[in-house]
């Protein structure tokens, strides 16, 4: 097994209905306020089953949703075909679009599960994709220091603070024994300081710097943003 074929099947990641829908909630929420104007043609990298797309695509032109598991994405479209503010497309149809086609570019909790030559090669893409003035949002940066217990706690914080503490504490233990912690054993988790990344945004052709805060719940990891140089 390797990562696409884990996020297109069933998984135990999100503790509860709960946790999956204030998590979506949180990021569509922290996405928004990097939108650069109402018009601005966005595209989310990586998007996952993306529950609260359209209070990302309400802050923008358009939103096209990209992930590379196929059954993830017949299931956005089947959720968002009447919605014509959003569209999706597969990583190939994404390479095939013109220069210049995004304004705005996400790639949101992915680079842990890339290789470097990977990242590397949609590091050019996504350059040659952004239009003059466009922006690339990488975020959820894990660094090395960042461990799985340290992800634990601040899972356990943000169920405390929503409301499903419970289902937390049983969903850890839960993912202690699944086929997640046995695949990051096996392949592990790309991992990378904050020098290091501006380093390899630098190699890339961008101008980057570190933001704060991180999206989503968790601030033991980092985000960047970044621009052609």
């Amino acid at each position: 097994m390797d990562w696409i074929s884990f996020w297109d099947g069933a998984h135990a990641i999100y503790v509860s209905s709960r946790h999956k829908r204030l998590h979506y909630a949180r990021i569509a929420a922290d996405l928004a306020r990097h939108v650069p104007h109402p018009d601005a043609r966005v595209l989310d990298y990586g998007c996952g089953e993306a529950l609260s797309a359209p209070a990302l695509a309400a802050a923008c032109g358009q939103l096209t949703l990209c992930d590379a598991a196929p059954g993830v994405r017949e299931k956005l479209r089947e959720r968002f075909s009447a919605d014509r503010a959003i569209s999706v497309a597969s990583p190939d149809g994404v390479a095939a679009l013109p220069d210049g086609s995004f304004d705005l570019i996400i790639a949101n909790s992915l680079l842990q599960y890339l290789e470097r030559p990977v990242l590397d090669g949609l590091l050019a893409q996504w350059r040659r994709l952004l239009a003059p003035g466009g922006r690339l949002l990488v975020a959820d940066v894990i660094p090395p220091d960042v461990s799985a217990v340290r992800d634990a706690a601040a899972l356990l914080a943000f169920a405390a603070r929503d409301g499903f503490l419970g289902a937390a504490l049983v969903g850890l233990a839960r993912t202690a024994l699944s086929p997640y912690r046995k695949l990051r054993a096996e392949l592990g988790l790309s991992t990378y300081r904050e020098a290091d990344f501006l380093a390899v945004l630098s190699a890339a052709g961008f101008a980057g710097e570190r933001m704060r805060p991180n999206v989503g719940h968790n601030q033991n990891r980092m985000a960047f943003i970044a621009r052609p140089a």
